[in-house]
């Protein structure tokens, strides 16, 4: 067996012990016997001179592995300072944001990181005055654990990012602003020269085309009016506007094709693309979800450069693993996570079959990442777009155009608002024929919602995709994109 094979044997086998233990409450006695067993397993090995036991048996001890990790999360966020103050009335805290301000239509939340006692707390407050990166500030209201619902957990959603207080329209107070870092100097760099761009494109474009480039550059869509949003629920075409892990799969295996089919090697598309999506996270302000999906997009890069289904599938899995070693919480609590690595297994997978059924590298891969995403998706927001497939068909040859021109106008508009003004032409007529897209096809009747998904759906269709993927490469053997 070769050490890939075995490292990836290694890193499922962690990831199922943290799936198991986020379901099941694992007793400790389980723990121990799993643990035994895999020792057992090895010292067999040296009897029988079996090298398949070593593996077996170091499975069973990542397998355990996962397990404690995940038991080492859920008790630092049981001890969590700032959390035991949580709905017991008012308190007066003092920290600095720790992140760009999430500014919306009518209000914003900003991140805080309290230094006594020691937490983070999500704040949402007024959308006037507004606050910066690294501002200290004086809050005086009371904490609150983070609702949740039948139909969602805002609680869950917002553990994966270490909070677990929320405080809403507080007293706030500005007390000082201070870099005490090199990075904390770099970052606010980038924050600055992204307002820069959010100014350059609201001069030169008007609402709606503005809200559709700030998303598709920036990653912003606080300010987008709910409308818009729903519309672009109902198409399928959210994840354009959002800096999510099937977005930047999608554009990062689009790109990879493109650059191959312009004649450039596949080493020289690989470091192309690999800076053009570091590049765009950049931009965008280096979101944890950004940075997350442009690791799986960067990894999925790779599996293409290596050019081999088992390769690639090794690579994606063993870099899971070491995300989740990272933030057991992101493997149950965050969507954007999941839909980046099944969009990458999608492709690396379904992409050859429907590569040879369509003859065009655009649609095969929108469908071998929306088909693999699609239980999650139905799973999560309980929606199934009928329009989104052939949306998506007519949106996405443009992004890349859009893109372009979006960063050049926004870009030169920094410096002169004529020039910005000038390329931000070619820019506007792909904007309206975006926002026409959405309109003809963000109709009732497009969406299709179905409510209380069962996570055995969830099982039961991967297993099914599972057994269709072995099914076609068993009878036939496609080569790797």
């Amino acid at each position: 067996m070769t050490p890939s094979k075995i490292l990836f044997y290694l890193s499922i086998s962690f990831v199922v012990g943290i799936f198991i233990s986020s379901i099941v409450k694992i007793p400790q006695i389980f723990s121990w016997g799993f643990l035994f067993f895999g020792i057992l397993t090895i010292i067999a090995s040296l009897f029988f001179k079996r090298d398949n036991f070593v593996t077996v048996g170091f499975c069973f001890f990542f397998l355990v592995l996962g397990i404690i990790r995940l038991e080492i999360s859920e008790f630092n966020i049981k001890n969590n300072q700032l959390r035991k103050f949580n709905d017991k009335g008012e308190i007066i805290l003092v920290g600095k944001i720790i992140n760009e301000p999430d500014v919306r239509e009518n209000y914003q939340k900003l991140k805080i990181k309290i230094g006594n006692p020691k937490g983070i707390v999500l704040v949402a407050t007024g959308r006037y005055p507004e606050y910066k990166y690294l501002d200290k500030l004086k809050i005086t209201g009371e904490l609150k654990t983070p609702f949740e619902t039948e139909e969602f957990s805002y609680k869950n959603y917002l553990l994966k990012d270490g909070i677990y207080s929320v405080m809403d329209f507080p007293k706030v107070e500005f007390m000082s602003q201070s870099v005490n870092s090199p990075f904390d100097l770099t970052f606010s760099g980038v924050l600055w020269f992204k307002q820069k761009l959010r100014e350059s494109i609201r001069k030169n474009y008007s609402p709606p085309q503005s809200f559709i480039l700030e998303g598709t550059i920036l990653g912003d869509n606080g300010a987008m009016p709910q409308d818009l949003k729903n519309k672009l629920n109902i198409t399928g075409l959210r994840h354009i506007i959002a800096v999510s892990g099937t977005h930047i799969v999608i554009l990062a295996a689009i790109l990879m094709s493109f650059l191959l089919a312009l004649g450039l090697w596949r080493g020289q598309a690989f470091y192309v693309s690999i800076s053009f999506i570091w590049l765009y996270i950049i931009l965008t302000g280096l979101p944890a979800s950004g940075i997350r999906a442009a690791t799986m997009g960067s990894l999925f890069l790779l599996a293409q450069k290596i050019g081999r289904q088992s390769m690639a599938t090794r690579t994606i899995a063993m870099a899971a693993a070491i995300m989740v070693a990272f933030n057991p919480l992101l493997l149950l609590y965050d969507v954007g996570f999941q839909l980046s690595f099944l969009a990458s297994m999608g492709i690396i997978y379904l992409n050859p079959f429907f590569k040879n059924l369509f003859k065009f590298d655009l649609i095969s891969i929108t469908f071998a990442a929306q088909i693999f995403t699609l239980p999650i998706m139905v799973y999560n927001f309980g929606n199934i777009s009928l329009v989104s497939p052939i949306a998506n068909l007519l949106i996405l040859p443009i992004v890349s155009g859009l893109m372009v021109f979006g960063f050049i106008s926004s870009i030169l508009g920094v410096a002169s608002q004529f020039l910005g003004w000038i390329i931000s032409i070619p820019c506007w007529f792909l904007l309206t024929y975006f926002i026409k897209v959405i309109d003809i096809f963000s109709q009732p009747w497009a969406v299709k919602t179905i409510n209380n998904v069962h996570w055995i759906w969830v099982v039961v269709s991967y297993l099914v995709l599972g057994i269709t993927i072995y099914w076609l490469q068993k009878n036939k053997k496609p080569e790797f994109l």
